[in-house]
């Protein structure tokens, strides 16, 4: 089930990946893939973003989204509030490695 929260951290990075749109590529949250319902996700890349500090079970789903041939990035709390940037770089990054 999604949750109708964000954590501050889930919040901060959505705003910026609406703001900066990422090369026109266009993110979703809180996205249910498979049986997990990550935080967020770039359908064109096969891309999803993880925000340390959420409830599911992060070892099951990495290894369950990866089976489905997504790529998996984790991004701490702390980078999304002292580091924007470089978590912008860190995403659009992994884009250009799948």
């Amino acid at each position: 089930m999604l949750r109708n929260n964000q954590t501050p951290a889930e919040e901060e990075l959505w705003r910026l990946l609406r703001k900066h749109k990422l090369g026109g590529r266009e993110c979703r949250r809180q996205h249910s893939n498979g049986s997990c319902i990550v935080d967020f996700y770039c359908a064109a890349e096969k891309l999803v973003v993880e925000v340390d500090g959420s409830v599911q079970d992060t070892k099951t789903c990495d290894v369950e989204l990866q089976h489905l041939g997504y790529k998996v990035i984790r991004i701490r709390n702390s980078e999304i509030f002292e580091q924007p940037q470089v978590v912008l770089q860190k995403i659009t990054a992994a884009f250009e490695n799948i």
